[in-house]
């Protein structure tokens, strides 16, 4: 059995021996912040390559198994067969998955920002809900996460939070859930039992490598310290050393409570806004990209792209990919790679049509 097509191990295996090569170099040493890049490429190829080799072994495993249940005729055997074969269609849907994500920022971290919508109680619990979500896809994932800021609901839930999700590929895979979420349920909070749609924003920025030069000019930048409260900041609440930053030009905003001095939560806000102003014109390459094509633009942000109902059904459905999900719960906790998966593919055949 060959997958080939969907994993270029030729590739991978070439840009693997130039990154050892380079981490040899004894000029890269004095060097830390390229080295530290490269070390950094280096162990996801090198997981890349890894996986590609242990599925072709179990490939190979599985082979022998066959031979062996047919010349025995050993229906246990079989079932083994059954089970393996399933868990390397498993990993090679995995592996080709991960081929998707080729967009030079898709193995950073991530910072990850819920707004909750009109509606009060009601939306702050569902961007709480989906806090929660999060999180939980996180830790399914390996991923750590980091509550970098928040701003509790007046009755309930949050009215808005920024988390920093660190691992390989966490901008790649989460970046599928930029846009705007909708529920649709009985309100716990509605004495009539009335039910309630309710709506929540989610932005994603990939985390910013320090190499990447981008200008940011003090007189662009204003620059408020508060008292931090809430999660996050229970343990600095007795001075301001929470910050928030505004870069004027774009009326960007970022803010930062999670550390526990005020200098390293400028530095965490430095390194947002850095990476928003990032995001921001590679938007605009993007937009112009697809302008000169003739594509029809569409405004993520404002665009809703699931919908989770609990009543009078139970579905989950994103409104790109058209895939559903019968069972919100498992959803709602964490269970969201089978969105992540199909958004990959949906987008990668949107962007070859636009080539075409």
């Amino acid at each position: 059995m060959s997958f080939g097509g969907i994993f270029d191990i030729d590739r991978k295996e070439k840009r693997l021996q130039e990154l050892e090569t380079a981490s040899q170099n004894p000029e890269v040493w004095n060097r830390p912040e390229e080295m530290q890049k490269i070390n950094k490429e280096k162990a996801l190829v090198e997981k890349s390559v890894h996986d590609y080799n242990n599925i072709v072994t179990r490939l190979g495993d599985a082979e022998v198994l066959m031979e062996m249940s047919v010349e025995e005729g050993d229906e246990e055997s079989f079932l083994d067969l059954k089970t393996e074969l399933a868990g390397l269609d498993s990993l090679i849907e995995q592996l080709e998955v991960k081929s998707l994500l080729s967009e030079p920022l898709d193995g950073n971290s991530t910072y990850l920002s819920i707004n909750s919508g009109a509606g009060g109680t009601e939306a702050c619990d569902w961007a709480s809900i989906l806090l929660r979500m999060f999180t939980r896809y996180a830790e399914r994932m390996g991923f750590k996460h980091q509550v970098l800021s928040m701003t509790e609901g007046d009755g309930a839930g949050i009215k808005s939070c920024t988390l920093l999700v660190e691992g390989p590929f966490a901008y790649g895979f989460l970046k599928s859930e930029n846009g705007v979420h909708r529920l649709v349920r009985i309100s716990p909070f509605d004495s009539n039992a009335r039910r309630h749609t309710s709506f929540a924003s989610v932005s994603l920025l990939p985390e910013i490598d320090d190499e990447i030069e981008i200008e940011i000019r003090s007189e662009d930048l204003r620059i408020d310290t508060y008292r931090a409260s809430g999660a996050g900041g229970q343990h600095i609440n007795r001075t301001d050393s929470a910050v928030r930053i505004t870069h004027l030009p774009t009326n960007t905003v970022v803010q930062c409570q999670s550390e526990r001095s005020q200098h390293a939560n400028r530095d965490r806000c430095m390194k947002m806004l850095k990476a928003a102003l990032y995001e921001m014109e590679e938007k605009k390459r993007q937009e112009e990209k697809e302008k000169m094509a003739g594509a029809k633009m569409a405004n993520e942000w404002g665009s809703q792209i699931r919908s989770y109902v609990l009543h009078p059904y139970q579905m989950v459905k994103d409104h790109r990919t058209s895939v559903e999900v019968g069972k919100p719960s498992d959803v709602l906790d964490g269970e969201l790679q089978v969105f992540i998966d199909a958004y990959l593919k949906w987008k990668t055949l949107e962007e070859k049509e636009q080539d075409v």
